[in-house]
């Protein structure tokens, strides 16, 4: 994602590219785009706040584990809210050491993560190189991978199950590259053997965005247009869902475990695309009215079908068509 050279052929890719995913029109009622000074004081003050934690990261390393973990995650939630994200989170997340997978579509998707699950990030090698947010991770303790290579790979997944096993967290996307949000990727086993080998349970993780493609990170996308798209966006909003943990007394080896990941986290896309249930009256001022127009509205920003079918197909086949894995 986001290079310049050959990938190798045994990364996992995404047809998803910023041309037809983050450009992608969205659906009518979708909220539009937000002013130039706007946008302008949004990157000032996501920058900025980013930078802050820059400056005092190596002060942190003093303090007591729960006192940083506390800090980064009020940290990352302001870093998020100034760039202009509105943030909901659904379910309570798990507790202690966990492998914890996520789909992944975006740079937010990291911080976003660690405000409410902060743990060593998995990462390519090449974040290293990123202005301000490589340092930043390499002073969260980011595990990078080589992604151009497999002989790497069983030794990250050692130090990811020493990490778990010693009672840390781990955060890992397992679809190995970003996806548009409208479609999702194979989650791929490997990682999941650290937490068999450290007998830690996985925490799965939905992510969405509203609207889809001004989050969307995608293909040779550089990361100055995505930080525009998302402080230019009006009422962009992230929403993560927390389903239940899964362990290894249920799934006793890697790939059911990734398989069993994978449906918790769309099932959670698809139950929230999922007809909701007229509210309730709670009094005689028209609520009822109000909550069913909120839902009318979310529903026109909800990711539609994938924009990979919808460029591929007739609309008369556009039913049956389906992005490959």
């Amino acid at each position: 994602m986001n290079g310049t050279t050959a990938p190798s052929p045994w990364l996992p890719t995404a047809p998803c590219t910023p041309g037809r995913c983050s450009a992608h029109p969205e659906p009518e009622g979708a909220p539009g785009q937000a002013g130039v000074v706007r946008a302008l004081v949004r990157l000032t003050a996501g920058l900025g706040t980013v930078l802050l934690g820059l400056l005092v990261a190596p002060a942190t390393g003093l303090l007591p584990t729960a006192v940083r973990l506390a800090l980064v995650r009020h940290w990352t939630r302001a870093a998020v809210r100034a760039f202009g994200v509105r943030v909901r989170y659904e379910g309570v997340p798990a507790e202690g050491p966990l492998l914890v997978v996520a789909n992944h579509v975006s740079w937010l998707d990291i911080p976003l993560i660690a405000a409410v699950l902060p743990g060593r990030m998995v990462a390519k090698s090449e974040v290293r190189r990123w202005p301000v947010l490589g340092t930043l991770a390499a002073l969260g303790g980011t595990l990078f991978i080589e992604r151009d290579g497999l002989r790497s790979l069983p030794g990250t997944v050692r130090e990811m199950s020493g990490v778990l096993a010693g009672g840390g967290r781990v955060v890992v996307f397992p679809e190995g590259s970003t996806w548009c949000g409208r479609e999702g990727g194979r989650f791929r086993p490997a990682a999941f053997q650290a937490a068999l080998d450290a007998g830690r349970a996985v925490q799965p993780v939905r992510i969405d965005y509203r609207p889809t493609g001004a989050a969307a990170y995608v293909g040779a996308d550089p990361l100055g247009s995505s930080l525009w798209r998302v402080v230019s966006a009006r009422r962009l909003t992230a929403v993560i869902r927390m389903p239940e943990p899964l362990t290894g007394l249920r799934h006793q080896d890697r790939r059911t475990l990734a398989a069993a990941a994978q449906r918790a986290v769309h099932q959670s896309g698809a139950d929230r695309r999922a007809v909701r249930q007229p509210a309730v009256d709670q009094s005689r001022t028209g609520r009822r009215v109000v909550a069913q127009r909120a839902v009318a509205s979310d529903s026109a920003n909800l990711p539609s079908l994938s924009v990979h079918q919808r460029s591929r197909s007739s609309p008369a086949s556009a039913r049956s068509a389906r992005t490959p894995a």
